[in-house]
C-alpha cells in the first residue's frame, strides 16, 4: 500500500512542478529564463514541494542505499510534513485571497498547495514509525525556514528593494517596514513551532498506541 501511494504522489508531485515551471517560463515572455528559474525556486512552495517529491521517491529505493535510509527516516518526514503542513495552511488563510489562479494555473496550485500537503501529511501519519520524536526536534526544524527567510531578504534587496521580487507580501520589508516585517517573521517561525509540536504530539500519541497494542 505504501509503495502504491508514494508511487502515485512521486508522480503527481513531479507533473505539479513540472506544470508550474512550464506556466513560469511562457507566461512570462518579457523576463528571460534564468531570472524565472531564479526566481520559480525562491517560492518556499515550491521548495518544499521538490523536498517532499523527493522524500517519496527516496522512500520507494531500497533501505540499503543512502537515499532509501533517509527518506524513510522518520526524522526527514516528520520535518517536511512540518514544512508542508504550514505551505497549506499559510497559503489557505494568507494568500489565497490575493492570488485566483485560472486553467492550467489554477490545477497546479491546486496540487502544490492542496493536494500534495494533505497526500504527505496522511503519508506521515499512515506509513512513517512512530515514537521517534522529541520536544526539540521542531526547533531543530526551524533551519530550513530560517535559512530560507535570508535568502529571500538577500535576494529581494539585491533584485532592487521595494521594486524588487518579493515572492510573499508578508516577507516584503520595504514595503512593510522593518516593525511590521518583524511582526511577520516572528508570527510565521512561532507557527512552524507550533505544527511542529503538533506533529511531535501526534508521533509520541501514536507511538504509545503501538506499543500498547504490540505488548498486547
Amino acid at each position: 500500500m505504501a509503495v502504491l501511494y508514494r508511487s502515485l504522489f512521486a508522480v503527481v508531485g513531479l507533473f505539479a512542478l513540472g506544470l508550474q515551471y512550464w506556466l513560469t517560463i511562457t507566461g512570462n515572455p518579457h523576463m528571460g529564463a534564468g531570472e524565472l528559474t531564479l526566481n520559480f525556486f525562491s517560492y518556499f512552495t515550491v521548495l518544499t514541494n521538490v523536498v517532499a517529491t523527493l522524500a517519496f521517491i527516496a522512500a520507494l529505493l531500497p533501505s540499503t542505499t543512502w537515499a532509501g535510509r533517509i527518506g524513510r527516516s522518520p526524522q526527514l518526514r516528520a520535518a517536511v510534513a512540518m514544512y508542508i503542513a504550514v505551505v497549506g495552511l499559510t497559503y489557505h488563510f494568507l494568500l489565497s485571497h490575493v492570488w485566483d489562479p485560472q486553467g492550467w494555473l489554477w490545477i497546479s496550485n491546486g496540487l502544490l498547495h492542496y493536494v500534495m500537503p494533505i497526500a504527505f501529511v496522511a503519508d506521515w501519519v499512515l506509513f512513517t514509525p512512530k515514537g521517534t520524536l522529541g520536544w526539540r526536534d521542531p526547533a531543530k526544524w526551524l533551519a530550513f525556514p530560517v535559512i530560507y527567510t535570508v535568502w529571500t531578504l538577500i535576494h529581494g534587496y539585491v533584485s532592487g528593494g521595494a521594486e524588487g521580487w518579493w515572492p510573499y507580501w508578508f516577507m516584503n520589508v520595504p514595503a512593510l517596514g522593518l516593525g511590521k516585517a518583524a511582526f511577520w517573521l516572528v508570527a510565521m517561525l512561532a507557527f512552524f513551532l507550533a505544527v511542529g509540536f503538533g506533529v511531535v504530539a501526534i508521533d509520541r500519541m501514536l507511538g504509545r498506541r503501538d506499543r500498547t497494542r504490540a505488548s498486547a
